[in-house]
């Protein structure tokens, strides 16, 4: 049995479900589930979302086990105990493979055997090792998507834009040389991960000093206000336009996905969401990436 962890918000879920269908297209008849225990008793971000978003009906831990027995699982994962801890004590034993180091052990603590592998870097021949296996990573890397781009691209469909402020949105995007920048704040304030102003400019700069024309900024972010108020500071007052992208709250935060994957330049936070948006993004001409994570 192979097992990928499954929680985060969209984007996360999507890199998640990106690694584990990796697997099933590479081995041919295997199956990779994804362990939706999480999302079982959390609610965050917007809970789970690539069936809601995307139409994707992933195979799910939960499918493999009777009502009685997934719920017993769910009990023992209350109490503090990880899917392969529990699967362990019950006749299945796993062992785990963590993207993460230790920190594995804040969502699946596990007494047995784990073997530490590098962050954010492409190594196929994990998905060779011996069952059974856990997986505890978020994999976000380009390799896992493009092997198989085709494919992603076909089951990573956005809904039909219904809104009538996203539907002016997306005609402004298409009719203009547009590039959407994506400013990342929320927790990453708190975790100490947000970019600053002087490290925004730079990007912006980078993109000017690489492209000609008169660009039209189009700002995504989950604070603003923050924006507007230092927009100078981060150079979008260089740009012949600027539009801040709202209205896309409660439910919605994929619409913003969605636009900036329909942008001709995309400027990336350190966000998995606007790097997912850049991998969706057929559009694009030029990015910015400042992981270095080329797409």
């Amino acid at each position: 049995m192979r097992i990928q962890f499954l929680n985060g918000g969209l984007a996360n879920q999507a890199f998640q479900y990106i690694f584990s269908r990796y697997y099933m297209l590479s081995h041919p008849g295997q199956v990779m589930y994804l362990d939706d225990s999480y999302f079982a008793q959390n609610t965050v971000h917007n809970g789970y979302e690539l069936e809601k978003v995307f139409g994707i009906r992933a195979p799910m831990l939960s499918e493999c086990f009777s009502d009685d027995v997934w719920a017993f699982i769910l009990a023992e994962r209350k109490a503090g105990k990880s899917v392969p801890q529990v699967l362990t004590e019950n006749g299945i034993p796993m062992y785990m493979v963590s993207e993460v180091k230790e920190e594995y052990g804040n969502f699946n603590p596990f007494a047995g055997e784990v073997r530490a592998v590098p962050q954010g870097q492409y190594i196929p021949e994990i998905q060779d090792w011996p069952e059974n296996v856990y997986y505890h990573g978020y994999w976000i890397t380009k390799e896992w998507f493009q092997a198989y781009r085709n494919v992603f691209w076909q089951e990573f469909q956005f809904p039909e834009i219904e809104e009538p402020w996203n539907l002016e949105y997306a005609k402004q995007i298409g009719s203009s040389e547009s590039v959407a920048i994506h400013v990342r704040r929320g927790d990453y304030v708190t975790l100490k991960w947000a970019f600053d102003t002087d490290t925004y400019r730079m990007l912006v700069n980078q993109f000017r000093g690489m492209v000609f024309g008169r660009w039209k900024l189009f700002v995504f972010s989950d604070d603003i206000a923050w924006c507007r108020e230092h927009a100078g500071e981060m150079g979008f007052d260089l740009f012949a336009q600027v539009v801040y992208v709202e209205g896309n709250g409660n439910g919605l935060n994929y619409r913003d996905m969605q636009l900036m994957s329909m942008c001709k330049g995309m400027i990336l936070s350190n966000s998995a969401f606007c790097y997912l948006a850049a991998l969706l993004n057929r559009n694009r001409k030029m990015v910015i990436n400042p992981m270095e994570r080329m797409v």
